[in-house]
């Protein structure tokens, strides 16, 4: 079904792909795993016919023995929803166009992709569907072509292990080739038959059972970086005085009824304390990050910060008090400028919350990127030249820069590769201020925390240290991590295909 030989994609600078080679039989699903920048998403192009702006490819892509692929044959999911979902237009006109131009049926791509077809949904815009519901809209999207391949990049990025598992069953159940690019073993383990392992661009290794029996050191380094949800850190000395208060706070969100998006919670974090909360999707996690951040308001209770309160309007914080508080976001490309290159907008932090002249706030920024080990002439560049990991990096050096008492981390390693998400953890544990780190990922938490929050409805379910919540995946009760997974989804079994 699929044939890929001796492809390669260059650009004047470099190689971004350099001689891959594998075959899909049809129906089959392949993955392709690797570090950000190891030329997963560029080999995903080229079965769709495309490259990046500036470079050239070449090798032999087939897909059913031709190239190129009839127009609607090779099928594409993105990482992001919102980049294909049309946010001015409902569901329902959207999906009938697709269905006409490829003679297809919306009711059966909606079924195929777990959704309902009836009028309400299809009234819809594509902003009043949840997460899940908007990446499985896109498959719908991509089956009204009827293909006969899909590209999955990153497919369950950031979504809560509910979620993850209806895409996975989504996906399983198509009934067409795939072939998923996924930084999640866990899911790569529960989809694919086959797995190739990207390194620099080139196979480093490829099988059935990779990730099972991993034979080279990069494969088995891959795999033994991925977390353990039932090992939570040692358990470090803290402070007894609260640095952040949360008390009785409460969010709503515009235009919406019923109960608040954060109902009365309040919790505690001392200095040098690193907080992880979990939950389902939707369940107030970064609304009350935001809360604290400055960047959503609040109707009721209050946050202080070593004893300054802050308040509840955004617009009413000072320089000071953004200079508390800063967040680091899950998606760090969109946080970024395209044209501008990535050390000026590190910089920006350090003249624009601690009026720093702007040499000064230069070097300040090409240190504190070097220590996130960024050299230079990575940072010299715009970001579209740097990996996503790199882009992490340099998010967490800008909010660093502001030289906060509390930093606020929202999913920022779910797009990344165990080897980047480990060393974005060795990072964040080095940091001499108070952590609040959002995650769906309970190994990720576990490796981090010292505490752990559960939110769920608005509301604070629990909150206690990580080895009471997370120390025993065998317990269902309270203190051993049952509410933890139910409202976060720990990992379970990993079935394959």
């Amino acid at each position: 079904m699929i044939e890929v030989v001796g492809l390669r994609v260059r650009s004047a600078a470099r190689t971004l792909v350099d001689g891959v080679s594998f075959t899909v039989p049809e129906g089959r699903a392949l993955a392709l795993v690797g570090a950000s920048g190891s030329g997963k998403t560029t080999t995903g192009l080229a079965l769709l016919g495309e490259h990046p702006p500036g470079t050239e490819a070449t090798g032999t892509v087939r897909i059913d023995g031709r190239w190129p692929a009839p127009a609607g044959d090779v099928g594409y999911i993105p990482q992001h929803p919102s980049s294909v979902l049309n946010p001015a237009r409902r569901i329902g006109p959207v999906l009938r166009g697709i269905a006409r131009l490829h003679g297809t049926d919306v009711a059966g791509a909606l079924g195929a992709a777990r959704l309902p077809s009836g009028a309400a949904f299809l009234r819809r815009f594509p902003h009043q569907l949840s997460g899940g519901q908007q990446q499985r809209l896109v498959i719908a999207q991509a089956l009204l072509t009827a293909p006969k391949v899909i590209v999955a990049d990153e497919p369950t990025t950031g979504q809560d292990a509910a979620t993850r598992a209806e895409l996975v069953a989504v996906l399983r159940g198509l009934g067409v080739t795939l072939v998923l690019l996924s930084h999640d073993l866990d899911v790569v383990r529960a989809l694919a038959d086959d797995v190739v392992v990207l390194r620099d661009g080139k196979v480093a290794e490829a099988g059935p059972d990779v990730l099972d029996a991993p034979r080279g050191g990069y494969a088995k380094a891959l795999v033994a970086a991925q977390p353990d949800p039932a090992a939570p850190a040692a358990a470090r000395p803290l402070p007894d005085v609260p640095l952040l208060r949360v008390r009785d706070l409460t969010a709503v969100h515009a235009g919406r009824r019923g109960r608040p998006a954060v109902d009365r919670v309040s919790l505690d974090v001392a200095d040098g304390e690193r907080l992880g909360i979990v939950g389902r999707s939707g369940g107030g996690k970064t609304t009350l990050a935001r809360c604290v951040a400055g960047l959503h308001p609040w109707t009721a209770g209050g946050v202080t910060v070593g004893g300054v309160p802050l308040p509840a309007r955004p617009r009413r914080r000072t320089r000071a008090d953004r200079r508390l508080v800063q967040y680091v976001f899950q998606d760090a490309r969109a946080s970024f400028d395209p044209w501008r290159p990535v050390d000026e907008q590190v910089a920006c932090t350090a003249v624009r919350l601690r009026d720093v002249p702007a040499a000064r706030a230069r070097a300040e920024a090409l240190d504190t990127l070097e220590r996130m080990g960024l050299d230079a002439p990575v940072v010299r560049h715009r970001p579209d030249r740097l990996s996503g990991g790199e882009l992490q990096r340099a998010a967490l050096a800008r909010a660093l820069l502001a030289r906060p008492r509390v930093l606020i981390c929202d999913e920022i390693t779910s797009g990344l590769d165990t080897l980047t998400q480990a060393a974005i953890l060795d990072l964040l544990a080095g940091l001499d201020l108070a952590l609040v780190f959002i995650s769906h990922d309970l190994g990720v938490v576990a490796r981090i925390a010292d505490t752990v929050a559960v939110v769920d409805d608005g509301r604070l379910v629990e909150h206690r240290p990580a080895a009471h919540l997370l120390g025993d995946p065998g317990v269902s009760g309270p203190r051993s991590g049952g509410s933890a997974r139910r409202c976060a989804g720990g990992r379970g079994a990993r079935p394959r295909r």
